[in-house]
């Protein structure tokens, strides 16, 4: 005798649409939580692009650049003590009314860009990192998410 459970599991084997496990479809549902819809995303600029030394400060902090249509991000990435703290522009200057959020998976700060475009957040636990610059009457446009470790 063939419980209800087993022969549905059977149909969907022989369906080819058999579930995905429950992490699968739970991280799949986190990382699209983490999406801004219909906004514009910044592309990272190669290291040895950046002008100066490097992109790796003596003080062990990290610059990296983001481009896209018309707006740049330039961050300083610095961890210590376990935590990062970045330093940002968003060039050319969005206009005060612009936010930016820095974004972890589980943290967002939000911060009020500087008359130059100016931004800072600290404290943020070491992992994934995405900032998004919100400009009144324009699409957000965000960096891609990069891996920042101590």
């Amino acid at each position: 005798m063939i419980d209800d459970e087993y022969f549905l599991a059977a149909l969907r084997l022989a369906a080819g649409t058999d579930p995905p496990p429950a992490h699968v479809t739970a991280a799949a549902r986190e990382v699209y939580g983490l999406r801004v819809a219909g906004s514009l995303t910044a592309a990272p600029v190669a290291e040895a692009m950046l002008a100066g030394a490097g992109a790796r400060g003596d003080d062990g902090s990290h610059l990296v650049r983001f481009v896209s249509d018309g707006l740049t991000f330039d961050l300083e990435v610095t961890v210590g003590d376990g935590l990062i703290d970045v330093a940002g522009q968003v060039l050319p200057c969005p206009g005060e009314d612009t936010l930016v959020d820095v974004r972890t998976p589980h943290l967002t700060l939000s911060r009020r860009v500087s008359r130059n475009g100016c931004f800072a957040a600290t404290g943020l636990p070491p992992g994934w990192l995405s900032v998004v610059c919100h400009r009144p009457g324009h699409a957000p446009v965000q960096t891609r998410w990069v891996r920042i470790r101590p």
